[in-house]
Parts: structure tokens; sequence; C-alpha cells
């Protein structure tokens, strides 16, 4: 694995029951960067994403075969701690989903999970994390009241701070902006552009514009395929394989 690259996967398969969603992904991502994955519905960006940090663990049926090395090592290898992978690699979700508490416990819920009880300590985590999240300012005279109560791109970006809490090395996102307003919108994406200073961000999202606007790598991915991985400008420019270039200009997708 390359020195520069947090994540790689090479001949990854998955299959659901009989169905193989995900044939034979080799695919670099390197550290510090945005990667966005695009292509159709159901050509499994989704799913491949969620490989990155086992979630498809969770699913019945699922068979997987090939590896992912995270900063050196197969993630899928027996002895590895599948809790400290998912500290390490986050997830944000495609529809804001606050957890029934106030902005404070979402926000401390994981460093008092991973065993931090000091008031203190957990106060400079959630303010670190709001802050982070570009909401602290918007949020810090009402911390105990109701997550529930901010608007869809609050919520966003409070689960946003809710995953950065446990201090995450990478932060995978899934369409993190499609149930949100455009003005909500480019601020997630303001947002994810000034995170990759300290994280690496991958993102499945629908919206080529956005990959193209905020991406430095692009993966096109069809019928459980990946089809072509590179520089987001040269993809999106002049792709190598016709498939790329057709999604792209709209012919299909």
């Amino acid at each position: 694995m390359n020195n520069d690259m947090i994540i790689s996967a090479r001949s990854l398969n998955l299959w659901y029951g009989e169905t193989h969603a995900l044939k034979s992904i080799s695919l670099d991502i390197p550290e510090h960067s945005i990667t966005a994955f695009i292509g159709p519905s159901g050509c499994g960006k989704s799913t491949f994403l969620k490989t990155l940090d086992r979630m498809n663990d969770l699913v019945d049926g699922v068979h997987i075969t090939g590896s992912v090395l995270f900063e050196g090592r197969d993630i899928y290898d027996p002895s590895v701690d599948v809790s400290a992978l998912r500290r390490d690699i986050g997830m944000v979700f495609q529809k804001p989903n606050p957890f029934p508490m106030s902005i404070y416990d979402n926000v401390a819920y994981g460093p008092r999970t991973h065993g931090i009880r000091r008031r203190a300590e957990l106060d400079e985590i959630v303010e670190a994390s709001l802050r982070c999240a570009v909401l602290w300012d918007e949020v810090k005279d009402r911390l105990k009241s109701s997550a529930a109560r901010l608007s869809g791109g609050q919520q966003q970006r409070l689960c946003i701070a809710r995953a950065l809490a446990v201090e995450p090395k990478v932060l995978l996102m899934d369409e993190p902006t499609s149930a949100l307003d455009p003005i909500s919108t480019s601020g997630i994406e303001s947002l994810v552009t000034d995170l990759k200073e300290k994280y690496t961000i991958i993102m499945v999202t629908h919206n080529m514009q956005q990959a193209a606007r905020i991406s430095d790598r692009t993966a096109f991915f069809l019928l459980g395929e990946l089809i072509e991985a590179g520089d987001t400008k040269t993809l999106f420019e002049s792709p190598s394989d016709p498939r790329t270039e057709d999604y792209i200009r709209g012919r299909f997708g």
C-alpha cells in the first residue's frame, strides 16, 4: 500500500445472498483528501462505503472476499476490534439522525461510550466538536434543548459533530446533503472542504456538480463495478472509459 493511502481495497467482492453486489473492487483512498463516489442508484456506491467500516456486518446473508486495508491492516482480519475500527472510521448518513436527546448529549454520547466521564473534559469535547462542525455559535446557549428542534441543516452538522467527537481519522458520508435545501447544502460543502485538513473524507453523492466542486478524487461505479477512479478534474473533463463519459454527460442514470 502506498504510504499516502489511508485505505486500500483489493479485489473486494460482496454478495447479498446470491446477488453479487460488488465485483472485484480495487481502490486507493489518499489521506487528507475528499474522495467522491458517483454512479446511478443501486450501482454499489453506498454498499462499498459501508464495507469500509464493516457496517455490512449488520446485514444478514452478506459474504465478502478480498481485503480492505486501513493504515496497512486488513479490517476484515478476525482479530480486528470492530468497535475501535468504527471509532477511527466514522459515518454520517443521508438523513440527519440525531439521537432523541439534547444537543450536548448527542455530541457527548461517543466519548461517554469510550469511557470519558469528567464533565470538564466532556464540555471541552462538545465545544470543540461543535466548533469544528460550524455549529457552536448557533447552539451554545441551548445545549440542553432537544436536538429534534434544530433545522435539517443544523441536525446534519450536529451528526458531523457527533462523529468528530470520538476523533476519527476517516469520515464516511452517504449522500449527506440529499435531504437538505441549497443553503444548507452549501454550508455542509464548505464544512467538508475545511475538514479535510484534519480528516480523510469519503462521500457518496448523486450530485455530480457537488463532486466536481469539492472532491479531489472521484470514483465512478456502475452495476457493482468500479469503472474508473482518479483526479476529479481529469475524470470529469477527459474520462478514460466511454461509460463514464456517458454518465457524466447525462446519457443515462
